[in-house]
């Protein structure tokens, strides 16, 4: 290595040094973009549903003509758990409530709320199933509430909805009127933050309210303009094409997106291979505002990407250099390193042979030493066995007895 080190110019020591920089630049980069890719939680549902993996996430976003409503979800659900149990695919947790999937969908709009207070008009989230898995928001203060419990009054709102209805934060447990319809507030969120969450939707205040709620004040009709769902894939792709072929909407008017594998190498490429395509669409479909968030971040992670591509091709380029000239300026030929390979191989061959030979040596020399061993001790049985006194008075008694 010195000598080798010692033959290097000034030049091959420059280039050396700015490929290994590269090199970690590129390291440095995927780091950041698995770090960015793990901040978004409401990609990551597969994740927390099962930490060993064999599940999806997959999104369905429909375009109001869809006319999309909860009993055609509740379809799509039942015929899932058949679909399931014909693919033999159970659950084996040994807990009895155990389930393969959990699913959430929702709408947008607004609802006036009323207080003792204040009345304020907000923008509004109608949700159905377990929404707020799929989407853990900060809580500041009390509890989530399930899109399938029995009762539709709780609501959560944000903090800044919070300050302006009661002036605090702190406000869980507190009746609001909703259409002249009492609701309790479950629980009060923390608004993200960010310039992502600003352009994605998230610039007023905000409030969580159970479909049916949502849908009253639209006079009962609310198409669901997002669903979304996390269900075995036992293998790839499987769970995103169920979706698709059994979700009930031409394709016209759906985005299906995987979510689970949306920042990986393959779909990334796709996004920059898509450049200067990829926001044109023939489809009415309104994102909500994680989906914006989370697109917003595939452009991220995919300029990350390209950088990160550009930082690899410098050093695998100085290395497929560094091999052509070794290849030009080689003092070897294919038989001169076979013979030496081969060399190597009978010299190890003959090594191991030898090793298994002083194995064998000092197996024999333990044996033999257990058996001189084994001698000694029965000599000196024997010799304690003769040696030993005969007991006083014995050999009278024995003459008394004969006489």
């Amino acid at each position: 290595m010195k000598k080798f080190m010692q033959n290097l110019t000034g030049r091959q020591i420059i280039l050396g040094i700015t490929g290994l920089l590269s090199f970690l630049v590129f390291w440095i980069l995927l780091a950041v973009s698995g770090f960015l890719a793990g901040k978004e939680d409401s990609q990551n549902m597969a994740d927390r549903w099962s930490a060993d993996g064999g599940v999806s996430q997959v999104s369905c976003f429909f375009s109001p003509r869809a006319a999309v409503d909860d009993e055609a979800i509740q379809f799509f659900e039942h015929a899932l758990d058949t679909a399931l149990v014909e693919a033999s695919i159970t659950q084996d947790s040994p807990h009895a409530n155990a389930r393969l999937w959990a699913d959430a969908y929702s709408a947008t709009g607004s609802v006036t709320i009323t207080s003792n207070k204040a009345s304020v008009t907000l923008d509004a989230v109608g949700i159905g199933g377990d929404f707020f898995q799929f989407h853990p928001l900060n809580l500041i203060s009390g509890v989530y509430f399930s899109g399938n419990d029995l009762m539709k009054d709780l609501i959560i709102i944000d903090e800044d909805a919070a300050w302006q209805l009661f002036g605090s934060n702190d406000v869980a447990g507190q009746i609001v009127t909703i259409g002249s319809i009492p609701h309790m507030i479950a629980g009060v969120v923390e608004r993200p933050q960010g310039r992502l969450e600003e352009a994605a939707g998230l610039d007023g205040s905000l409030v969580y309210v159970s479909y049916e709620t949502l849908a009253n004040t639209k006079g009962g009709e609310l198409p669901i303009e997002q669903y979304e769902i996390v269900m075995p894939n036992p293998v790839s792709g499987y769970a995103q094409q169920y979706v698709r072929e059994h979700i009930g909407v031409d394709e016209k008017e759906v985005e299906i997106v995987e979510d689970t594998t949306r920042y990986q190498l393959l779909p990334l490429l796709q996004i920059i291979a898509g450049f200067g395509t990829r926001s044109m669409s023939g489809k009415a479909i309104i994102y909500p505002y994680w989906e914006n968030i989370a697109r917003g971040y595939e452009d991220i992670l995919a300029l990350l990407l390209v950088f990160a591509l550009l930082f690899l091709f410098y050093p695998l380029t100085l290395l497929v250099i560094g091999l052509v000239r070794a290849w030009k300026h080689r003092t070897w030929t294919a038989k001169s390193v076979y013979l030496k390979v081969q060399d190597k191989w009978e010299r190890f061959l003959e090594r191991m042979r030898m090793s298994r030979r002083k194995d064998r040596h000092h197996a024999g020399e333990k044996k033999e030493k257990r058996q001189k061993q084994k001698k000694v001790r029965v000599r000196k049985s024997k010799r304690v066995t003769t040696e030993m006194p005969k007991e006083p008075g014995g050999e009278e008694e024995n003459y008394e007895e004969m006489e």
